[in-house]
């Protein structure tokens, strides 16, 4: 990444929260937020979900999607589209175009973009690989980049833009453009693999095919990474893990803008509650949504973490657990994160941390937990919309479903995958709020959905 000096990335803090902030008008004025259903009051979304006729996606009455990518299909690289899309960001690319990188949660023996057999493993050289694998067992995950021209739907071009890393989950998006794209794995260089894994790794816009440098940053932990979001007025970034008892974790970098040059690693510790468990599993404990929560961050060490114990030392400290963490957004002031199986009921919760202006606390609060599975069920990758709602991504064990959350705590449905049962995945909205990208997982299908926002 070129140098980035401090009055510069003020500079695009202040315009990438100035855009976000049109994504999130009317958030800061929630207040304690309730659960609700959506045919309660007010906006209730935009009407029932109608079948269609291609049998892949149900949207409201006036909304409709193009297909932009598909698993299989060859790449401007040499390789082929690879499966399991999951987190993706949409930036703005030159002439008006989208820049969307998008994750792929892959892992041997996933079909990749180097074909069912590895046939095309050699279409890229090794030294572009994390981690090669001896061949073997090659690194399989990382991202693709598409770019998209909205005004004619065409795509422009996509190619393989990280290689060589493993089961990238979810990530965010950056002030200074680019993705930090997260590995929910902890596999260990033993056998034919040579690396270590669990690390987050960057990876910049451009709209030029190629593949960036395969830099692990190390300093970000290792762990069993989910998402991350800049908070773009310090440039602190925060992390979820995928666990039972995870940790919501927090990284100061040593120079914003610069996350290769290291930084402080820490976890929330919930003032006055000493290792807080979150997950309102039990009927006797129960964190009631909107209450707000002071909070305060507890440093850790050794965060490469070989034992994969770092959740460990911060438990010893007084972290608080969350289950399950997953997807997160950061917009107007507050980071929003998933907990997918929170709740008595195990559906759910959607949390809301105001980082505020001292950069030692902040407040943690319950934003929702629905505890019903016809309202929401298992919460996963989230996103802001431009009018001001929560866009979910649903990962449960049945029909899976875009469900909308209002200012008021309304719930709504607003699509729903008629393919199959696999999640829909990666929602995101283009840099003007016009386009909702968003993916099917598997077998993986992007989509662009436009009509009356």
């Amino acid at each position: 990444m070129n140098t980035l000096s401090r009055r510069r990335f003020l500079e695009r803090a202040a315009a990438y929260s100035l855009g976000f902030a049109g994504l999130a008008k009317g958030l800061s004025a929630m207040g304690p937020r309730t659960c609700r259903m959506a045919e309660q009051t007010g906006f209730a979304g935009y009407g029932p979900l109608l079948p269609d006729p291609a049998g892949l996606l149900d949207l409201p009455s006036g909304f409709t999607y193009t297909v932009l990518s598909v698993q299989g299909e060859p790449m401007v690289d040499g390789l082929i589209v690879p499966g399991k899309f999951d987190g993706m960001c949409a930036f703005p690319g030159p002439k008006g175009r989208v820049v969307l990188i998008r994750n792929h949660e892959l892992i041997a023996p996933d079909v990749s973009a180097f074909g069912a057999f590895y046939e095309y493993l050699n279409v890229i050289p090794q030294s572009d690989f994390y981690d090669f694998g001896q061949g073997v067992t090659p690194g399989i995950g990382g991202t693709t980049t598409l770019v998209h021209e909205p005004g004619t739907d065409r795509v422009v071009t996509q190619f393989l833009s990280l290689a060589g890393t493993l089961r990238n989950c979810s990530g965010g998006p950056t002030p200074w453009g680019s993705w930090l794209t997260c590995e929910e794995t902890t596999q260990k260089a033993v056998g034919t693999y040579t690396q270590e894994h669990g690390f987050v790794f960057e990876v910049p816009v451009t709209t030029v095919p190629g593949r960036v440098v395969p830099i692990p940053l190390t300093a970000m932990g290792r762990f069993m990474h989910e998402a991350a979001a800049v908070d773009p007025m310090t440039g602190f970034v925060y992390m979820t893990e995928d666990r039972p008892d995870g940790l919501f974790y927090r990284f100061r970098p040593n120079v914003p803008g610069q996350l290769a040059q290291g930084g402080v690693l820490e976890a929330l510790r919930v003032l006055g509650q000493p290792n807080l468990n979150t997950s309102n599993h039990s009927p006797l404990n129960q964190i009631p949504v909107g209450l707000d929560l002071a909070v305060d961050w507890v440093p850790l060490t050794n965060v490469i973490s070989p034992n994969d114990d770092l959740r460990f030392q911060g438990m010893a400290q007084g972290a608080a657990t969350f289950t399950r963490g997953e997807g997160m957004f950061a917009a107007n002031g507050s980071v929003f994160f998933t907990a997918m199986d929170g709740g008595l009921l195990l559906k759910g919760q959607i949390w809301e941390l105001i980082p505020g202006n001292n950069p030692n606390g902040g407040i943690l609060r319950l934003f929702t937990q629905p505890n019903n599975a016809s309202v929401l069920e298992n919460a996963d990758n989230i996103t802001v919309a431009p009018w001001g709602d929560l866009i979910i991504c649903e990962d449960g064990p049945g029909v899976q479903f875009l469900v909308g959350v209002t200012p008021n705590g309304n719930f709504y449905k607003f699509a729903r995958n008629a393919l199959n049962t696999n999640e829909v995945t990666g929602a995101t909205f283009s840099p003007d709020g016009s386009i909702l990208y968003a993916n099917i997982r598997n077998p993986g299908r992007t989509l662009a959905i436009t009509g009356p926002f």
